[in-house]
């Protein structure tokens, strides 16, 4: 490991001088300034290249030409280091055998409760279990997506341990109405519809999608439905005062097939689940923030089914949870080059849990908890001599049941010309345990205490040949304790959840894009992983390359997503089971005419190398599968 990171820190620190005659006499003053403007790596909008830290940005035009329902396939491929479940067709899934576990760089798992879900900057998590659910997070209403490739616990707190995926919403920008109709159809009579309306005028813009989602899965009893509906209402009302509103509405029903060699009946769980926010936001020259409320919202039905050789269980399992949280931040300019941001987080969560009988006894409560959560957070970003960003950052964090938690980040980005920049940075993630794992079924342990990490990072990125070829490099080393796993309890007699758990990943993320002409481009990412510890859904080799060909009224694109030691299942203390992984390599192609403005005809294949493979262990995922359909924008 030494010798790697040697090897690639002189590489990463010799950059400038190997490009340093294409970019003579650029403006240093320019140069600090350029880059892609975000917003999840510091709650104001700043460039990218300011920021020490490594980010992924999804586009709305990569969104748009996967013809994916769901957004988690799409930033699958396009964000290296990052790696989510499927167990399916379509649909994720909750409970037993659900699959949407998301890990970056080793860290997360199945319950996610490691990597940190955000809409518009909001937390979105269940208020029982911790994690967020997979099936919530649909293509129809995002913009944008924003990856942080590692720990933003300073602005983001707990469950940001591994990284943050922020989905920024869909705004109409200019004044007009613009309604789009997307219909498509395919294996394993697999349905996706979506209707969509926005509107600006003057200073009032709204957003409304509706959309409905169904398979009946390449096993039996896989089957899916959904049903989704998201608005958002914005007004201006000033230059410098801003707001918006808005409600995110899911509720599905999935079915659980089981494992091959173990398959379930009736395991079934109909679920609801909804987001909404209020935003207030004000811009000016010297400073910028926002005051934001938001509420989260779920209603769960679920049958745990039996197996064949079983007897169908006599209650269903039910539970409401809920979290409202408030977030206030505001960013001043006190001198030239410098960027401050104070902020609050607020946040109340919990629910209740519990068996409900078939017959008339009374229910068995299990659990009905809330806890509250506070912390406050500074975060300094200066412009040193010109061409170096320094950024620091402070936050409290104060857990009403496990206590406080100070978390500290500290980064530098060198901006060596207008087309180099290389980034440095140190950071504390961690993650309070949720009230399930310390209150809920029989592994509870209340004595848990938060996992922790540190994670030391350098990036390089460059552009050349006039800017039309970019190149990113990220090398990282996480050394983390007191994770939470499941060990057998010392009377011998099940499980339970213990702080003894270590985490020491080391890896590297390469990450290009190249626009050959104004109709062709080719993009590519890979990550290598090293676990001294091993997960599961952490490939060891994730590689991903697609091209991308567009002119006149054709579209074309096609990628290959190869993974390589994927473990899918580990071996257990006793080795009662072996340790499974997985190697496979999947083709996917797209293809849109536009025969009118407004009407464009697709079709998509996927896996069409038909490659065996399970992500989930058990699980086998379909074979070749062919969608077709039809989008009409007015």
């Amino acid at each position: 490991m030494q010798k790697t990171l040697c090897v690639i820190a002189s590489l990463l620190l010799s950059l400038p001088n190997i490009y340093a005659d294409e970019t003579p006499d650029a403006p240093i003053r320019d140069s600090v300034q350029l880059g892609e403007v975000i917003v999840t790596g510091s709650r104001p909008a700043v460039s990218v290249n300011n920021l020490p830290m490594s980010i992924t940005i999804v586009g709305s035009k990569q969104i748009e030409n996967r013809f994916e329902p769901s957004l988690l396939p799409i930033i699958t491929e396009e964000v290296p280091g990052l790696f989510i479940t499927s167990r399916g067709v379509m649909g994720y899934g909750v409970s037993n055998g659900a699959a949407g576990g998301m890990t970056i760089r080793g860290i997360g798992g199945s319950p996610t409760g490691q990597v940190l879900m955000l809409i518009d900057g909001h937390p979105q998590y269940m208020g029982l279990m911790g994690h967020p659910l997979a099936d919530s997070y649909q293509s129809l209403m995002a913009e944008r997506v924003e990856v942080v490739r590692g720990p933003a616990s300073v602005l983001y707190g707990s469950n940001a341990m591994g990284g943050v995926i922020n989905i920024i919403t869909k705004k109409q920008k200019r004044d007009g109405v613009q309604t789009g109709v997307r219909t498509m159809y395919g294996s394993y009579n697999t349905l996706s519809t979506e209707v969509n309306n926005a509107v600006r005028s003057g200073k009032f813009n709204s957003y409304v999608s509706l959309s409905y989602n169904h398979t009946d899965g390449h096993r039996l009893n896989s089957d899916f439905d959904q049903y989704s509906g998201y608005t958002k209402i914005g007004y201006d009302f000033t230059p410098n005062w801003k707001s918006f509103a808005d409600l995110d509405l899911t509720k599905f029903d999935a079915a659980n097939p089981g494992t091959e060699s173990a398959p379930m009946i009736d395991n079934d769980s109909k679920i609801t689940r909804g987001v909404t926010s209020f935003s207030l936001e004000n811009s000016y020259d010297k400073t910028s923030g926002a005051l934001k409320f938001f509420y989260n919202f779920g209603a769960h039905n679920i049958n745990d089914g039996y197996k064949a050789d079983a007897q169908p269980k006599d209650f269903r399992f039910r539970s409401n949870d809920r979290m409202l949280g408030v977030t206030f931040f505001q960013t001043y300019s006190f001198f030239d080059g410098n960027q401050t941001t104070a902020g609050i987080d607020y946040q109340h969560f919990g629910g209740h849990a519990w068996n409900r009988y078939l017959d008339e006894r009374e229910d068995a409560q299990i659990i009905d908890k809330s806890f509250n959560e506070v912390a406050g957070y500074l975060n300094f970003q200066q412009i040193l001599i010109n061409k170096l960003v320094l950024n620091a950052g402070i936050r409290f964090d104060h857990h009403a049941y496990t206590g406080n938690e100070w978390i500290p980040q500290f980064g530098l980005s060198y901006i060596a010309s207008d087309n180099t920049v290389l980034k440095g940075i140190v950071s504390k993630g961690f993650r309070n345990p949720t009230i399930r794992e310390m209150f809920m079924f029989p592994t509870q342990n209340p004595g848990l205490k938060p996992e922790k990490l540190m994670n030391y990072e350098l990036s390089a990125s460059h552009k050349m040949l006039n800017k039309a070829l970019s190149l990113d490099l990220s090398l990282y080393y996480i050394k983390g304790d007191n994770s939470i796993i499941t060990v057998p309890k010392e009377a011998g007699t099940g499980m339970i959840y213990m702080n003894t758990g270590e985490i020491e990943n080391y890896g590297l993320e390469f990450a290009t894009r190249y626009q050959f002409n104004p109709y062709l481009s080719l993009s590519a990412n890979y990550s290598w992983l090293h676990m001294e510890n091993k997960v599961v859904a952490s490939p060891e080799h994730k590689l991903y390359a697609g091209i991308n060909y567009s002119k006149d009224k054709w579209d074309l694109s096609t990628g290959v997503q190869f993974i390589r030691n994927l473990y899918t299942q580990l071996a257990d203390a006793k080795n009662a089971m072996p340790e499974i992984k997985d190697t496979f390599t999947l083709w996917n192609i797209r293809i849109a005419y536009k025969p009118i403005t407004t009407v464009e005809i697709f079709t998509k294949g996927e896996n069409l190398l038909a490659q065996e493979y399970e992500i989930n262990a058990g699980y086998p995922m379909p074979r070749a599968t062919v969608f077709g359909g039809v989008n009409f924008k007015f």
